[in-house]
C-alpha cells in the first residue's frame, strides 16, 4: 500500500519564499503541521543562493529601474518608495526573529553595506540628479547624499574614480542605509529553526510529480524520493509553490484557472567575480550603473562588495545569458513543458512586443571575456583581465501575463497567484523578491486566510511594529523603526 501523508501546510522549494511563509504560519499558528518539500539535495540551492543573486538588499536606494523618468522629464518614485517601505518589514522580521531567538547571528546573513549609484555623461548625470531630488521629497531617502565631485566620489568608493579623467562627466549617491544580503543565509537558518523550534518536516531530493484537488478542497500531491526512488503521496489542505522558475509547471500542474493566464520566459546571467583582497578591501560598496535598452532588472550592471561564507569578494554584472532551463539545475526542456494551447499566442505576442529584449538578449550572448571586461572598465577603470574570472550566475523567469483588459504583457516583477478558495498559491516572478519576501508572503496570507490574518493583527503588529502603516507619513515611527533594526541586526553607518 502506498505511504500517505496528510499535513496541514505542504511548502514546495526550499527556498527564501518558502521559508519566510513557513515561518509566519508558525508563528500565528503553531498548532499547523508544514511539510517541506525541495528537489535538490540541499535547501537554497537555486535562486536564494548567495551566488546566484546580488544580495543587495534591495530597497530602491540604488536600482535605477525602479525610478523611471517619462517622456515629460519627470522621474517616478512611487515603486521605490513602495519597495523601501518593503524592506524596512523584513528588517523587522528578521529582528524580531532574532529577539525570539529564533535566528542567531545576524552578521551570518546580513552586514551593512553602502548603496550607491552611479552614471556618466551629460543626459545620465542630469537624470541622477531629477532621481536625487525627488527622493529627497521622501522621508524615506532623506539620508542619502548626491555629488558629482570626484574626490568625493573617491571617498565613497575608490575603485570607480582612480584612472579616470578628471574631465569626464560624472555623478554618485551614496546611502549608509544598504545592506548585502545573504539569503541562502537567512533561507537555511529559518527552514533549521523551523525544523528544531516548529516541528516542520523537510523532504529534501524530494521532486512533486503531480497536484489534484479533492472533493473536500484537500490536495493530493504525488512525491518522488529521488535518492532512493520511493514514490508516495501527501495530503494537504493548503500548498504553497515557492519553487522559483520551476513554479509555473507546477501551478500548470494544479490546473487551477487562475493559473492559465501566465506563460514564462527564461533569463540567466554571469558575473566577473574578483577574490583579490588587495583589490577587494578597498570597495565596500553596491554600486549600480543605468540598464541597457531593453535590459531585464537583473540584468542591471553593478560593481558589488560582497561577503560570501566568510570570503570578501567584488561581482560585477551579471551579464545576461539565454537558456530554455527554468532552474540552474533545472531541464532544457522547461520552456517547452510549459507552453499549453492557452498561452502558446500570448508567448508569441510577448516575442513580437519585445524585440529589444531579444536584440539585448543577442548582444550579450556574443560578448567575449574581452568584451565584458571594457564593460567593467566603465565602472572600474583601472580593472585588470588577470583579476578576474566568469562564473554563472542565477536563473530566473520573467512572468507573462495574459491580462484580461490589457493583452498579454511581459512583466518585471513578483506575481502571487492564488486559487479562488484560497487552498493553493504559487509565486512567480523575479526582482526584488527576496528582499520584499516579507511583504510578500503577508500579502498571501491575507489572500488565503484573511479571518486568521485579522484575527492575528496584535500578533502581527508584535512581530512587525510598523505592521499597516505608512512608515513614510510617519517620520518618528521610521526612525524608530530603523534604530531597532539597526541595533538588533548590528547595522553600523
Amino acid at each position: 500500500m502506498k505511504e500517505i501523508i496528510e499535513t496541514d501546510v505542504v511548502l514546495i522549494g526550499g527556498g527564501i519564499m518558502s521559508a519566510t511563509l513557513g515561518m509566519l504560519i508558525n508563528q500565528l499558528a503553531p498548532d499547523k503541521s508544514i511539510h517541506i518539500f525541495e528537489r535538490l539535495k540541499d535547501v537554497a540551492e537555486e535562486a536564494s543562493d548567495a551566488w546566484n543573486n546580488a544580495g543587495t538588499g534591495h530597497a530602491a536606494l540604488c536600482e535605477l529601474n525602479y525610478t523611471p523618468e517619462d517622456a515629460n522629464g519627470v522621474v517616478h518614485t512611487d515603486k521605490a518608495r513602495a519597495i523601501m517601505e518593503q524592506f524596512e518589514v523584513s528588517k523587522q522580521f528578521w529582528s524580531y526573529l532574532i529577539e525570539q531567538e529564533r535566528l542567531a547571528n545576524p552578521k551570518d546573513f546580513i552586514r551593512s553595506t553602502p548603496h550607491m549609484s552611479f552614471v556618466r555623461g551629460e543626459k545620465d548625470v542630469t537624470y541622477l540628479n531629477k532621481r536625487f531630488k525627488a527622493l529627497q521629497e521622501s522621508n524615506l531617502f532623506q539620508e542619502m547624499q548626491y555629488s558629482e565631485d570626484h574626490d568625493v566620489i573617491k571617498q565613497w568608493t575608490p575603485l570607480i574614480v582612480e584612472g579616470r579623467e578628471a574631465s569626464e562627466k560624472i555623478a554618485a549617491t551614496y546611502s549608509t542605509q544598504g545592506t548585502d544580503v545573504n539569503f541562502g543565509a537567512i533561507t537555511g537558518a529559518l527552514i533549521n529553526s523551523l525544523q528544531n523550534t516548529g516541528g516542520a518536516q523537510l523532504h529534501l531530493h524530494h521532486e512533486v510529480r503531480k497536484l489534484k484537488q479533492l472533493s473536500d478542497k484537500r490536495w493530493r500531491i504525488k512525491v518522488k524520493d529521488l535518492s532512493s526512488g520511493k514514490k508516495y503521496e501527501v495530503l494537504a489542505k493548503f500548498v504553497f509553490i515557492g519553487a522559483g522558475g520551476g513554479s509555473l509547471e507546477l501551478l500548470q500542474k494544479a490546473d487551477i484557472p487562475e493559473g492559465k493566464k501566465y506563460g514564462g520566459f527564461p533569463v540567466g546571467g554571469q558575473w566577473l567575480v574578483c577574490k583579490d583582497q588587495q583589490i577587494s578591501a578597498q570597495h565596500n560598496a553596491k554600486v549600480y550603473g543605468q540598464a541597457e535598452v531593453g535590459a531585464p532588472p537583473m540584468s542591471v550592471p553593478h560593481l558589488d562588495a560582497r561577503i560570501i561564507d566568510g570570503e570578501k569578494a567584488i561581482l560585477f554584472g551579471p551579464f545576461a545569458t539565454f537558456s530554455t532551463k527554468f532552474l540552474k539545475e533545472g531541464s532544457y526542456w522547461d520552456l517547452f513543458g510549459t507552453v499549453k494551447y492557452w498561452n502558446i499566442f500570448p508567448l508569441i505576442k510577448v516575442g513580437i512586443k519585445n524585440i529589444d529584449l531579444e536584440k539585448y538578449l543577442i548582444k550579450q550572448l556574443s560578448l567575449s571575456f574581452e568584451d565584458r571586461l571594457e564593460v567593467l572598465k566603465q565602472f572600474y577603470p583601472e580593472a585588470k583581465k588577470s583579476d578576474w574570472k566568469l562564473q554563472e550566475a542565477g536563473q530566473r523567469v520573467q512572468v507573462i501575463h495574459n491580462d484580461p483588459d490589457n493583452g498579454p504583457t511581459l512583466q518585471f516583477g513578483t506575481e502571487i497567484v492564488t486559487s479562488a478558495d484560497g487552498s493553493i498559491s504559487a509565486l512567480l516572478g523575479a526582482s526584488p523578491g527576496a528582499s520584499t519576501a516579507v511583504s510578500i508572503m503577508l500579502k498571501l496570507l491575507y489572500q488565503c486566510f484573511p479571518d486568521r490574518a485579522e484575527a492575528n493583527m496584535d500578533r502581527l503588529k508584535n512581530m512587525i511594529p510598523s505592521y499597516g502603516q505608512n512608515l513614510e507619513e510617519n517620520p518618528e515611527l521610521l526612525a524608530a523603526v530603523r534604530e531597532r533594526s539597526s541595533r538588533i541586526l548590528e547595522l553600523t553607518a
